[in-house]
Parts: structure tokens; C-alpha cells; sequence
């Protein structure tokens, strides 16, 4: 018998799982470190919990996406790899992958993709991707464009805020209109998805309709999924997400065509550096759009 079986993932997985992606992401974050980059820390627990609790989110809605490879001479037996993907509509997207360090070039990332793929059934695909050149050649290899990806990091320097008009605080009954935005802009909606983050992030959506927008703000302030009908409406919910800043924030998943985003990063004295790829099957990349690490 294999010693390493990849089969559907089970709530039961999922802190098993957690540590996985914990130590593997931990230790990517490391190897790719870059001199001038801060020393990666580990994943605190209140992060750890959100990843169980997204996990979790996601093994309700779509769980023919969810997988694990399990190491079954271990006692428990314990996850070792995991990939997590889910379909919406006519897009597939691929929210987390990885496979321990230790049992990494033993084909267990070829297994796991090849069965998260095989759920796409032929859908669009997207997903950030890390620059991890094994994971790197397997998404090229199934037919993936890399889209190099930015990021912008720093303190926000208040004197360069504007006054931001024409926003207001977003519901649930805005529901319906984001996902035909999201239709518009990157073919699908993110149907379950927009309650998930609605229940956990900030909301602040366009009032003006024939020019809709709308952005999720995490806690410190941070730009964690941006849509908008049109560039200036994207630049305004990106103001209004710095302005709710608190110490160093983050914009990231930043495409060459969001360079509306790098003018305003460049304007709060915020630093750019290059981060991975956004990776797309069959579609383009979206724009004007801040993709959600986790929910694309």
C-alpha cells in the first residue's frame, strides 16, 4: 500500500492540515526571503484558527475541491499535503496548496494537483501563486499563464489622504449587484464567498451604481479583495482602505494591469516589491481588481 494516500479532505484533517501548511509556508517564506525582506514569523494562532475556520467554509460549500495527502505509516496519521479548490460558477480557483518540506519531490504535489484540477471539469482557472520553482513549473506545465505580482508595504504617510467621497459602508443586500461585477470582471461571482467575508472583513462598496465598486478591509486596514466597473472607482476604494490603516500595512496581488493601484502606493510613501504570480487558464487577468489571496 502507498504510504502517502491523497484522498477527500475530512473536518477531522483540518488541524492536522493546519500545521502543514503552517510549517510549509513558513519555511517557503524563508527560502525565499529576500535580504532586504523581514525574518518571516511564525503563523500565530489567531491566524491558525482563521485558516481552520476558511477550511472549513470551504469543505461546506464545495468539498469535492478539498483534498489532503495523509501519511499512513504515521500514528496518527497526518496530513502532509493539501490542496483546497472550489467552483464557482464557471471559474475555478485554487485557494491553498502545499506539501511539507520533508516530503516534497516524492510526486505528492503532482497527485494532489492533478485531482484538484481534475474538479475544474474544464472551467477558467485562477490563483496566486508562490515563486517556488517546483509548484512554479507544475502550474506552467498544466497550462497556466504566471502573471508576476507586486506588492506595496509600509507605514501610510496621512498628509498625502484625500478626501474620499461617494462610498458607504456595504450590506448584504449588495450581494447581488458585487457578483454580477464580478462576473464582468473576472467571470464569475463569488457567490458564498461575499457572505463568508462579509461576516469577517470591513465592506465598503460605490454608491453611485452605473459606476460600481467595492473593497473588503481587514483589520489593520489592509485591501484584502478589490472590484470595480472602472479605474478611478478602484483608486478610490484603495484610499479609503489606507485611510483605515493602522502602523505598516500591505496591498498585494498587484498585476501589471492594476498599475492604477502602484500611482497611489507610490503617492502614500508606500515601498513596492515583487511577489510571486497570478496565475489564469483561459481567461485574462482582472483588472481593475486586488484578487483575495484565499478566495481569488
Amino acid at each position: 500500500m502507498d504510504a502517502v494516500q491523497v484522498r477527500p479532505m475530512r473536518e477531522g484533517d483540518l488541524p492536522s492540515a493546519e500545521r502543514a501548511s503552517a510549517v510549509t509556508f513558513f519555511a517557503a517564506d524563508r527560502d525565499t526571503r529576500r535580504v532586504s525582506d523581514p525574518e518571516p514569523e511564525p503563523r500565530s494562532a489567531v491566524a491558525s484558527q482563521q485558516w481552520i475556520d476558511r477550511m472549513r467554509f470551504f469543505l461546506s460549500v464545495d468539498p469535492q475541491g478539498c483534498w489532503v495527502a495523509v501519511d499512513t505509516t504515521a500514528n496518527p496519521r497526518t496530513v502532509v499535503g493539501f490542496a483546497v479548490s472550489q467552483n464557482r460558477g464557471d471559474l475555478w480557483y485554487l485557494a491553498t496548496y502545499g506539501v511539507l518540506p520533508s516530503h516534497q519531490g516524492q510526486g505528492i504535489g503532482k497527485r494532489l494537483m492533478d485531482t484538484v484540477l481534475n474538479h475544474a471539469d474544464g472551467r477558467a482557472g485562477i490563483f496566486s501563486s508562490s515563486v517556488h520553482p517546483g509548484a512554479t513549473r507544475r502550474y506552467r506545465l498544466a497550462g497556466f499563464s504566471l502573471h508576476p505580482q507586486m506588492r506595496m508595504v509600509g507605514t501610510v504617510d496621512r498628509s498625502t489622504l484625500p478626501t474620499v467621497n461617494g462610498l458607504r459602508e456595504g450590506r448584504v443586500d449588495d450581494i447581488e449587484w458585487m457578483d454580477q461585477l464580478d462576473q464582468d470582471v473576472r467571470i464569475a461571482g463569488h457567490g458564498p464567498d461575499h457572505e463568508y467575508m462579509l461576516n469577517t472583513l470591513r465592506l465598503v462598496v460605490s454608491q453611485d451604481r452605473t459606476k460600481p465598486g467595492y473593497v473588503y478591509v481587514g483589520d489593520h486596514g489592509q485591501a484584502s479583495l478589490l472590484a470595480a466597473a472602472h479605474p478611478e472607482v478602484a483608486q478610490r476604494l484603495l484610499w479609503e482602505a489606507l485611510a483605515s490603516s493602522r502602523g505598516r500595512t500591505l496591498v498585494n496581488c498587484i498585476t501589471a494591469p492594476n498599475e492604477w493601484a502602484l500611482d497611489i502606493g507610490l503617492t502614500a510613501r508606500l515601498d513596492i516589491g515583487q511577489e510571486g504570480y497570478i496565475a489564469v487558464r483561459d481567461m485574462p487577468v482582472p483588472a481593475p481588481y486586488l484578487a483575495s489571496g484565499h478566495f481569488l
